[in-house]
């Protein structure tokens, strides 16, 4: 048996306070979310899904003003790119319903109970809050491109931004959706540890590595290919072929196949 060191009453509890939380309680916080949001009604999941797909296009909106202001250089990327985590910190902080944040937390009490009810329930929350994001992406995009709410110079910056995404080829939006996929989910394992400051710090870090790194979000890219396809450039067959699902199926891949099943297996025998 190991012996304990000899602290006073405060030490000790300061020691218990630094005390790192274990996996499987991290499991358990994320699973009871996950149940809270399969039991919410269809009105709730909704709006907050709407709200997510408009908050989360003030990304592409950001980055593409700040493009519009930068010159065409290999470093204004490292710069534009904060922009990007702009519509993921007003979305994760307000805690609307975001998609590619469900590839995790619902999944855990699929994962834990994997019964037919509970994957129909899996399946309905993932579609309402699909259609509501994409519902409120196309309601950004259609302001954006017809609403005349920025001048031309800071559309411009905008539509390039946009353009860039329509460019990828369906393979390469799977192939850059898996790893946004994988870093998603991973904000949402860290954030339980997180205080407020930290919570912010992590949102930034890792969505501005997703922007950075070229990454394919089905969500804000699907604001960008609206843009483009109200823009009159490119068909929206084409955009939700070529561009969304092949994100969607991605993100899906990263954040359900990959990290949300390596989770698991981690704590399954300690749960």
């Amino acid at each position: 048996m190991s012996r304990e060191a000899d602290l006073d009453r405060d030490e000790k509890k300061q020691a218990e306070e630094h005390k790192k939380i274990p996996s499987s309680v991290i499991f358990e916080t994320i699973r009871r979310e996950g149940e809270h949001e399969l039991s919410r009604p269809f009105s709730a999941l909704w709006w907050s899904g709407i709200a997510a797909g408009l908050a989360i296009s003030i990304s592409v909106l950001s980055k593409g003003v700040l493009v519009s202001i930068l010159p065409d250089a290999d470093w204004a990327a490292g710069i534009t790119n904060l922009g990007y985590t702009v519509g993921f910190l007003i979305v994760i902080l307000g805690r609307m319903q975001l998609f590619t944040e469900n590839t995790i937390t619902p999944i855990l009490p699929l994962f834990l109970s994997p019964t037919r009810a509970t994957f129909n329930r899996t399946a309905r929350l993932w579609g309402i809050v699909l259609a509501a994001n994409l519902v409120g992406c196309a309601a950004a995009a259609l302001v954006l491109v017809h609403g005349n709410v920025l001048p031309d110079a800071r559309f411009e910056g905008i539509l390039a931004v946009s353009r860039h995404y329509a460019e990828a080829t369906a393979l390469q939006h799977f192939a850059w959706g898996i790893p946004a996929g994988f870093l998603i989910a991973a904000l949402v394992w860290i954030m339980p540890r997180m205080q407020s400051a930290g919570e912010i710090m992590m949102i930034v870090i890792l969505t501005y590595v997703i922007g950075l790194g070229g990454m394919s979000h089905v969500v804000a890219g699907s604001t960008e290919l609206f843009i483009v396809v109200l823009h009159g450039e490119l068909g929206l067959f084409s955009a939700v072929v070529s561009g969304i699902l092949p994100a969607l199926f991605g993100n899906v891949l990263g954040g359900t196949g990959i990290f949300a099943a390596l989770t698991y297996a981690q704590v399954r025998q300690e749960i």
